[in-house]
């Protein structure tokens, strides 16, 4: 555990965790990462963890290993216990704790937030992969490139089996990921993003894009209900595998550029720190009220009817099913259709205004269609490809209609399927009984 503590530090102060890349060390981040220049300006204590050859041959944190990717296990329980000390040397905010890292440390960045959600406020994920994609070295070379591909409630629940029984508040989570980035391809933003946003109960579809930085990069953002960002995916124009800097003395810039993965482009450590609320700037809660009065007033075996009061300066309203934006209509009511019967929903409301800006979502309410629940089946992979719930191609098992992989075929892969419709399979681990 290294520490850099800035001249001046305030009462109560954040804590940062920054964990390197493969082959690189802690003074190595700290030198070219710009985090220190922020933790000057915004007076934070910087928390810089190293492992050694000792834990792994390529100086990697080892987000890949069983023993180390658990909570209260190996290097995750390391970090965990550098918060700790902090805590207790620097009187550092327990509220105000955040971690961010490139490659493996992006990757071990993935695991302090599914491990310890109940420490971690928020982190920034650089060129990482998520949690629960691997517990191997050859699964963890896979997830890298050409990477998994899982529903985003697959992800999620990997999360959640990483603490059974916690149920939120969730960490917030920025995304940073290189469009040219070959040694982690991108797609890994994609999961990342996927998993996050699931775990917020949040569609997959962005509420706001822009662009920042001197090199446009590409930014999505996801909000809560409250309208604070809940995941930010932001995706850097033209750089491979690292980390993003800007060296110069700009507000803007940090870093260098004369190590191996830290590229010249954006300060992504001055964004990062930004999207942790270090630099005093607050959510944006959105222009329009919350819409009153949601209640469903009618259920079908396949639909449910919404309704709500009209909130003035509103053209038009987003609907959202289970975190999911599932219509934008302009008034109430409106019905919800193509659903399975027998089955449980909550939704919510939000307002948007000519642009399209979405206000403050609405409580939730809950609602059931009418007629018989899907049915739903826990069994080996051989065991689903047997019953005819699934096929199998290249030692692999499928989910019959939905096509969605379930991992190698064999009797050791245990997953739970879902039908509805009748002969359409659904991956649905945790989520049905």
């Amino acid at each position: 555990m290294y520490v850099y503590r800035p001249a001046g530090l305030p009462a109560n102060p954040a804590v940062v965790v920054a964990l390197h890349g493969c082959t690189q060390t802690a003074q190595i981040y700290a030198d070219n990462s710009g985090l220190t220049k922020f933790a000057d300006q915004q007076r934070f204590v910087l928390v810089l963890a190293e492992t050694t050859a000792a834990n792994n041959a390529g100086q990697c944190f080892n987000f890949f290993e069983p023993g180390d990717n658990r909570r209260g296990q190996g290097e995750a329980a390391s970090i965990r216990q550098m918060v700790a000390h902090a805590g207790s040397a620097y009187g550092t905010d327990p509220a105000r704790v955040y971690a961010t890292g490139l490659s493996a440390g992006g990757a071990m960045t993935s695991v302090m937030l599914a491990a310890y959600p109940d420490v971690f406020a928020a982190g920034a994920v650089i060129a990482g992969i998520p949690y629960g994609c691997a517990d191997t070295v050859s699964a963890a070379y896979t997830c890298m490139s050409p990477g998994v591909d899982r529903t985003p409630s697959a992800w999620a629940q990997s999360v959640r089996d990483a603490n059974p029984g916690y149920n939120g508040p969730w960490p917030r989570v920025a995304v940073w990921h290189g469009d040219n980035d070959t040694t982690v391809v991108p797609r890994n933003a994609v999961e990342l993003r996927d998993q996050w946003t699931a775990l917020h109960g949040l569609d997959q579809a962005p509420d706001r894009t822009s662009t920042i930085g001197p090199n446009q990069t590409r930014r999505e953002q996801y909000l809560a209900p409250g309208g604070a960002v809940a995941v930010e995916v932001d995706r850097v124009p033209s750089i491979a595998h690292g980390t993003p800097v800007d060296p110069g003395t700009g507000a803007q810039q940090c870093g260098a550029a004369g190590t191996a993965n830290f590229i010249r482009s954006i300060c992504s450590s001055h964004w990062v720190t930004a999207f942790f609320g270090l630099d005093g700037s607050a959510p944006d809660p959105g222009g329009l009220p919350a819409p009153g009065g949601l209640s469903a007033t009618g259920a079908t075996d396949t639909s449910v009817t919404l309704n709500w009061n009209a909130v003035a300066g509103a053209a038009s309203y987003a609907v959202y099913r289970d975190g999911a934006r599932v219509a934008t209509p302009t008034a109430a009511p409106f019905t919800d259709t193509g659903l399975s019967a027998g089955t449980a929903h909550h939704y919510s409301v939000a307002a948007r205004d000519a642009a399209g800006t979405e206000g403050v979502r609405s409580a939730e309410v809950a609602a059931t269609t009418t007629g018989a629940a899907a049915k739903c089946w826990t069994a080996s992979n051989y065991q689903h490809v047997q019953a005819g719930r699934a096929t199998t191609a290249g030692g692999y098992a499928y989910a019959k209609g939905s096509n969605q992989n379930m991992g190698l075929y064999n009797t050791f892969v245990t997953h739970t399927l879902k039908e509805s419709p009748a002969g359409y399979y659904v991956l649905a681990d945790g989520m049905c009984s």
